[in-house]
């Protein structure tokens, strides 16, 4: 399901920015431990929705707790931050993209699953005033 990105506060307003929540379950495991992969998918991401990258792409591992371990990632944009987490424990993505600026939040939760060959996706999206 897809929110209108141009939706209105009821101010009249547009909203001044928009998170989307993006978890995808059952991953490949090869490519959310892969960091290359990782920056790659950032790379495109980014191009997909037309947002521009602002500094390199961090992917660090780490988790003393199994179940939390795994890769995260961040890469600032010149309109906010993309951010995620991949647990190795569940092959699951977290994912969460910000934004000042819109985009299609559905076209971001599709680009995913397809990129990260998850068998499912749950997606919320904020608007924020």
């Amino acid at each position: 399901m897809s929110e209108d990105c141009s939706r209105t506060e009821p101010s009249g307003k547009p909203p001044w920015g928009l998170l989307s929540c993006i978890d995808l379950y059952e991953c490949d495991p090869d490519i959310i431990r892969d960091a290359e992969a990782i920056k790659r998918f950032v790379v495109q991401l980014c191009d997909l929705i037309k947002m521009k990258r602002f500094g390199q792409t961090q992917v660090v591992h780490f988790g003393e707790d199994e179940r939390v371990a795994g890769f995260s990632m961040t890469q600032l944009i010149e309109t906010s931050l993309i951010s995620a987490h991949f647990a190795n424990q569940s092959n699951t993505t977290y994912l969460d993209v910000f934004s000042c600026k819109t985009y299609d939040p559905e076209m971001v939760a599709q680009f995913a699953k397809k990129y990260f060959k998850a068998k499912r996706v749950r997606r919320q999206t904020v608007f924020r005033e």
